[in-house]
C-alpha cells in the first residue's frame, strides 16, 4: 500500500498599504480572491516610529488571519507598500520584521506609491499622485523607467498635502488675528475644530503631535472653501498647483509630459472637496494637457496582495 500523502498546505498572501494615517491589510487566497480585510493605525516608520509601525502591521495581519482561522505559517507571500520605504534602511528593517513574523513567506517591501500605481494601471505606464497626510507623485513609462517626486516629509517636502494645507490654514488665522492678513472664516471655527481653548493649546498640540493637528484642518478648509471663504480657496488653489508640479516633475523626467498618458489620483484629500478637486484637475491639465484621468482598479492593499502572490512559487507546497 502506498503511503498516504499529507494534505497540501494552505497558501495565502498578504498585502499591506501602510501610510501616515492608517494601515490597510488584505488577505488573498491561492485563487486570487480577496478573502479578508482589516485596518490598523499608521505604519510610516519615519512619522509613527518603528515600534508603532510594526505594531500596526502586526495588528492588521492578525485581524485578517483570525477572520480565516489561519496561522502565520499559512502565508506564502507578503508585499508591504509602506510610506517611507523609499529609504533603503527603512525597507530593509521592514523586510526583516515581516520575515520573522511570516517565516514561510517570500517578502517584498516597496513604497505605498508603487502599489498605488499598480492599483491604477497594473504594470502598464502611467502616473499616480497621492495626496493625503503627505504628498508625492510616482510614474512609470513604456520602457519601465520610473521616477518619483515629493514624499520626503513635511519639513522638506509634501507640498499640497493635508499637512501642508493645515499648516497654511493655521498660519492664515494667525495673520488674520494680528491684522497682518485678510480675515477668514477659519478664525471662527479653529479652536472648536481642534478642541482647544486658546492659542497656547494649539501651539502645544502642533509642536507635540503635528501629524494629528495639521492634517486634521483639511476638512475645515475644504468646508470653508465650499462656502466661499477666499482665504481657504487660495490655500486649496495653491495646494493644487503644488501637487500638479509634482506630477509635472515626474512627467518631464520620464518624457511623458506631451504624451497621452494616464494619471490616477489617490489619498485622503481626494474626493472630499468639489472646489479642491476642480482646482487640482485644472492644474494637472495645464501641466500635462494630453493626459487623461483614470480611477484605481482596486485598492492599493489589494494590489499589494496580488503582487505578493507573484512572489511565491507557482507549484503548491506538499
Amino acid at each position: 500500500m502506498s503511503p498516504k500523502r499529507s494534505p497540501l498546505k494552505r497558501r495565502y498572501f498578504l498585502g499591506f498599504d501602510g501610510g501616515g494615517t492608517k494601515t490597510d491589510c488584505v488577505l488573498a487566497d491561492a485563487n486570487g480572491a480577496f478573502v479578508a480585510k482589516s485596518a490598523a493605525g499608521p505604519s510610516n516608520p519615519l512619522r509613527a516610529g518603528y515600534s508603532s509601525a510594526w505594531r500596526a502591521l502586526s495588528k492588521a495581519a492578525d485581524a485578517v488571519l483570525a477572520q480565516r482561522h489561519l496561522k502565520p505559517g499559512d502565508v506564502r507571500g507578503v508585499c508591504a507598500g509602506i510610506a517611507g520605504a523609499g529609504r533603503e534602511s527603512v525597507a530593509r528593517r521592514a523586510v526583516e520584521s515581516l520575515q520573522r513574523r511570516f517565516p514561510s513567506a517570500r517578502v517584498e517591501v516597496t513604497t505605498d506609491l508603487a502599489i498605488t500605481l499598480e492599483a491604477a494601471v497594473g504594470q502598464r505606464e502611467g502616473i499616480v499622485l497621492v495626496a493625503g497626510t503627505g504628498s508625492a507623485a510616482f510614474g512609470r513609462n513604456a520602457i519601465g523607467q520610473t521616477a518619483r517626486s515629493g514624499g520626503y516629509g513635511p519639513w522638506l517636502s509634501d507640498e499640497g498635502s493635508a499637512f501642508d494645507i493645515g499648516r497654511r490654514a493655521l498660519a492664515a488665522v494667525v495673520l488674520a488675528d494680528e491684522r497682518r492678513g485678510p480675515s477668514t472664516a477659519l478664525s471662527d471655527q479653529l479652536f472648536k475644530w481642534l478642541d482647544c481653548k486658546e492659542w497656547d493649546d494649539v501651539v502645544a498640540a502642533a509642536m507635540g503631535k503635528p501629524d494629528e493637528v495639521f492634517p486634521r484642518m483639511f476638512p475645515l478648509v475644504a468646508k470653508s472653501a465650499g462656502e466661499g471663504d477666499s482665504v481657504s480657496r487660495k490655500i486649496l488653489s495653491g495646494a493644487a498647483e503644488s501637487l500638479a508640479a509634482l506630477v509635472g516633475s515626474v512627467a518631464e523626467r520620464l518624457e511623458m509630459r506631451n504624451r497621452r498618458t494616464s494619471i490616477a489620483l489617490a489619498g485622503g484629500t481626494i474626493g472630499r472637496s468639489e472646489f479642491f478637486d476642480g482646482a487640482l484637475r485644472a492644474a494637472l491639465h495645464r501641466i500635462a494637457p494630453r493626459a487623461y484621468m483614470v480611477s484605481l482598479e482596486m485598492t492599493p492593499a489589494e494590489a499589494a496582495a496580488r503582487r505578493a502572490a507573484r512572489l511565491a512559487p507557482h507549484k503548491s507546497d506538499a
